[in-house]
């Protein structure tokens, strides 16, 4: 059985494109040296990004702060 369940995690992300994001990019992180932050035991790191996300010790924000201008009329 795959842990966390695909329920806990999409209670921390938006969708399951944002979850597979997330994932990917915090595993992306700890292949390139990153702190684990869970106990988790596997060595995979996909698998070690999803576990840090079910337990909340990783999340995201979109930006909202992006402003698109208003076209210009001619």
């Amino acid at each position: 059985m795959i842990q966390p369940s695909i329920d806990k995690l999409l209670e921390e992300a938006d969708s399951k494109y944002s979850l597979a994001v997330v994932a990917a990019k915090r595993a992306r992180e700890l292949v390139d040296g990153a702190v684990r932050l869970t106990d988790a035991p596997t060595n995979k790191s996909v698998s070690i990004a999803l576990c840090e996300i079910g337990e909340g010790h990783v999340s995201y924000a979109f930006n909202d702060d992006v402003k698109t201008e208003d076209p210009v009329e001619e």
